[in-house]
């Protein structure tokens, strides 16, 4: 970003969340309360009931969930507690624990659901075991929050089943795509139902960036770690394939294919779920990607740096997603960071700019240009507290990003990364609930 580049409000939003990013991986209780903002939360409870959350998963992105929690405990009052720690890496548990002052910790995920004490879990672990930790967290009967993507590229029939068990469950589930929780969304959804902009007929989005740091930047806390009693190499290979143990493939996992998919599974869910939502779309028909590694071939990379995706829906809907983490220019208008919504209908296009929506009618001599404004914005917070409350009120409409809307986001991610694999259109056959290349 120049010098010159005057933040919109979207910029000082994501902004906000990178330097939660970058502070978790060795927050402390000390730094939360200096990160995050002071949201005017008024009295949270339904009930008198506190929220015993835990932690599965103890990493970077775990820590910025610890700190929304603890802020929300600590600056918010509302009635939640950190009840427990896993990791399968102790230093990182270890650290947790401390920080927060969690009065249990785990080495393995299943003691933790085991716990009577944990009513909310939330899962911050590698892509291939999102999964399997929320199905078994669902059975055991907690509430998940589990970060995105749902499941990792290969997991499809996964994806199918944790759908399947939340749908006979009476446990809320939440997916880690915070994006939702900006208002633009469920704003432009009405404007869409309204009929402002006609019949949809076509939406694009982008995630451009400058750099590997989502994957070959990723920290190593020591670089002469091995597995054994500390590293439980054997339990972060899960069901993935059985490679020998390197500290670049543990730490670094989201460069290698058995455990990430690139930007298309570990960003894209951010800019294409509150697409699919403004949209009110479900199961694309087809599923078209391209890209692989164009820039960052470092020896050990796996998964691509470039990708574009382009769905189509039985409604006659097309969803183009295009980026890049090599070059970090967006076509959005007033500079908005990293992607660029655009959702055009048969009488007019929406797009969202520096706190708004714009909306374009194509016959102005008809309609009236307008400038809409965004009534909240994104914010980490606010998607766990919206979560937390669901938990509480047991009102699983309430929910900003629910596995209804989770389940055929993954599944488009899945089908763009089988098409780039496979150099084939992916094809979904809605009565067999599969894909097919």
């Amino acid at each position: 970003m120049s010098s010159k580049h005057q933040p919109s409000d979207l910029d000082r939003l994501l902004t906000r969340r990178q330097l939660l990013h970058k502070a978790a991986a060795g927050a402390t209780v000390a730094t939360v309360t200096a990160i995050a903002p002071r949201l005017a939360f008024g009295q949270a409870a339904t009930t008198a009931d506190r929220l015993g959350v835990a932690f599965i998963g103890a990493g970077g992105r775990a820590g910025s969930h610890l700190q929304n929690v603890h802020w929300l405990k600590t600056q918010a009052n509302y009635p939640v507690d950190i009840v427990a720690i896993c990791d399968i890496y102790r230093p990182r548990r270890e650290r947790a624990q401390k920080g927060y002052n969690a009065p249990k910790a785990y080495a393995d995920y299943r003691e933790l659901l085991a716990d009577p004490g944990v009513d909310v879990v939330c899962i911050a672990t590698p892509d291939h075991h999102h999964a399997p930790q929320a199905i078994a967290a669902l059975k055991a009967g907690k509430d998940v929050y589990v970060e995105k993507p749902l499941t990792h590229w290969r997991q499809f029939e996964l994806a199918k089943e944790l759908a399947a068990t939340a749908a006979k469950s009476d446990r809320m589930l939440q997916c880690g795509t915070q994006w939702l929780s900006c208002s633009a969304w469920s704003q432009a959804r009405q404007l869409i139902k309204e009929g402002r902009i006609g019949q949809p007929i076509q939406a694009q989005t982008e995630f451009f960036r400058l750099g590997d740091w989502g994957e070959a930047g990723m920290p190593v806390d020591d670089p002469k770690a091995e597995p054994g009693p500390d590293l439980n190499w054997e339990a972060f290979l899960g069901d993935s394939p059985k490679k020998p143990f390197t500290v670049n493939r543990y730490f670094c996992w989201r460069q290698y294919e058995d455990y990430a998919g690139g930007p298309v599974t570990d960003l894209y869910p951010h800019v294409y779920a509150p697409l699919a939502y403004a949209l009110d779309v479900q199961f694309p028909q087809t599923v078209v990607g391209t890209g692989g590694i164009y820039r960052y071939n470092n020896g050990t990379r796996e998964v691509p740096d470039t990708f574009s995706l382009l769905i189509e829906y039985p409604q006659k809907i097309s969803v183009a997603m295009i980026g890049t983490q090599g070059n970090p220019y967006t076509t959005g208008a007033g500079g908005d960071p990293v992607w660029a919504p655009i959702i055009r209908g048969w009488e007019g296009t929406l797009t969202f700019t520096g706190g708004e929506i714009v909306y374009r009618p194509i016959d102005e001599g008809r309609n009236k240009p307008e400038r809409i404004a965004v009534k909240e914005g994104i914010d980490e917070i606010r998607f766990w507290r919206n979560f937390l409350d669901a938990c509480r009120s047991r009102k699983r409409d309430t929910l900003l990003s629910p596995i209804e809307l989770a389940y055929p986001v993954q599944t488009a991610l899945i089908m763009g990364v089988l098409s780039q694999r496979e150099k084939k259109v992916a094809r979904f056959d809605a009565a067999a609930e599969k894909i097919v290349l």
